[in-house]
């Protein structure tokens, strides 16, 4: 069980030197607790008092590696059940299984189209960042074969098989790569545990039930592997979410060990509608890395979506720079729009904006990351500062006339606007779907 802050306060100096960053123990203490510092942050500690804190200090999930170099992907350390009351840190790895038992042709054709799973949404690439190749020949020069086509990718690799000589050969030559070795068994989980830390690869454990499944990795680690992933896949898409939440759980509150791992999950499912709804669950309830037989776009898109909504702070929105913005070959007579600099809203009027095929300006107001209606009701977005930056020089050297489109939804802050900067105000629609019809009829009429 974790200790409390006044518990890890007992067991510092005492001193408040602010060595480590804090201005008090007592206020580092409560940072310690939440995860937010390391104990090594405290240079005076004791090694008793170091001792005795190694399990506050310690991440209830740990933080381990897939991959190596930029494309490595980091998994673990979160540190509540609930996005909404902090945040999650560590989005999964989302990746294609390839079986091995490919042609050579239909091999290369498969592992193109995982180089083509990448997809650019609110201004952000998204893309699959893992690679499975399964052993499902049982032939370990294909196996070799195929781990040889897909480390081409540069991404994360896991190695699925059951035959520990196979593995062992392939990771003679990727082991550099640091791939996911799948998966230790009770009827194997030496021989794996073994090639794991000859190669000093991170190991994925399965057993029949969350108890069989700590158990395993307790004795993983007892062998000398320390990054260790559960991979808590059950028969029906409701179990494998009880696995995972109840893992989740038991991990956060330290009462179980063997569960301190990040966890995985595989859908192989032959119905793609069915897959890629298990994909987005298991996304949204705490698997670390999930893996799917699909490959299609507009199945992987889906879930690389729901992994951007889900690991994005909420906290934190996602904005864009507060700017004017050229959509197509604009002049300075052409039309001039207002929108906030959250994300979703700027792309979105962006997108219409260029479907309409009327080149024009889009000038983002700084709303701190807010919706328009979010913005005009929290007073970030009012006449006066909006007027600020009608009449600022990057405008004024974009422009040349003084007509400007305003949301609909802020509509009554027309006669406002018009008074505080002097420029003709136009209402444009409420929803951005109407932004192609204004442009080429009110907009040119005006």
């Amino acid at each position: 069980m974790a200790l409390k802050a006044l518990d890890i306060f007992k067991l510092l100096p005492k001193t408040n030197c602010k060595k480590c960053g804090a201005p008090t123990c007592l206020a580092f203490a409560m940072k310690l607790a939440q995860n937010q510092v390391k104990l090594a942050d405290c240079p005076d500690a004791t090694d008793d008092a170091r001792a005795a804190l190694e399990g506050a200090a310690a991440p209830p999930i740990r933080l381990m590696t897939i991959g190596r170099g930029a494309d490595q992907i980091e998994i673990g350390q979160e540190t509540v059940m609930f996005r909404h009351d902090e945040t999650f840190y560590h989005g999964p790895g989302i990746g294609v299984i390839i079986a091995d038992t490919l042609s050579d042709d239909e091999l290369a054709a498969k592992v193109d189209a995982v180089r083509k799973l990448a997809f650019i949404r609110v201004g952000t690439e998204i893309k699959a960042n893992v690679v499975a190749i399964d052993n499902v020949s049982g032939d370990p020069d294909r196996f070799a074969a195929a781990v040889a086509a897909a480390a081409g990718l540069d991404i994360p690799m896991v190695l699925i098989s059951s035959q520990a000589a196979h593995l062992d050969a392939v990771l003679e030559t990727v082991a550099d790569k640091r791939p996911l070795i799948h998966a230790a068994t009770e009827a194997n989980v030496d021989e794996l545990a073994h090639i794991a830390k000859k190669h000093n690869c991170p190991l994925a454990v399965v057993a029949e039930d969350l108890e069989s499944t700590a158990a395993l990795a307790e004795k993983v680690k007892s062998a000398g592997v320390e990054d260790i992933v559960l991979d808590l896949t059950c028969d029906s898409m409701l179990e494998t979410l009880e696995a995972l939440t109840a893992a989740r759980r038991l991990a956060l509150k330290k009462k179980a060990p063997g569960l301190g791992y990040p966890c995985m999950t595989l859908s192989r499912g032959d119905n793609p509608l069915q897959n890629v709804a298990e994909c987005c669950s298991f996304v949204s309830k705490y698997s670390a890395v999930v893996l799917t037989t699909l490959s299609a776009p507009e199945q992987i898109l889906p879930v690389l979506t729901v992994r951007q909504n889900v690991y994005t702070d909420p906290r934190k929105p996602i904005q864009v720079e507060s700017k004017v913005y050229e959509i197509g070959s604009v002049t300075k007579e052409s039309p001039l729009m207002i929108t906030t600099n959250f994300s979703l809203t700027y792309y979105t009027v962006e997108g219409e904006v260029e479907a309409s095929r009327v080149p024009a300006h889009i000038a983002v107001i700084d709303t701190e990351g807010t919706s328009v209606l979010t913005a005009f009701a929290s007073d970030k977005m009012t006449a006066e500062n909006v007027a600020a930056f009608l009449n600022s020089e990057e405008v004024k050297s974009k422009v040349s006339h003084k007509k400007v489109i305003i949301p609909g939804y802020v509509a009554v802050m027309s006669g406002a606007l018009k008074e505080e900067s002097g420029w003709d105000v136009m209402v444009g629609p409420r929803e951005a779907s109407g932004i192609s019809k204004y442009l080429k009829t009110v907009w040119q009429a005006a």
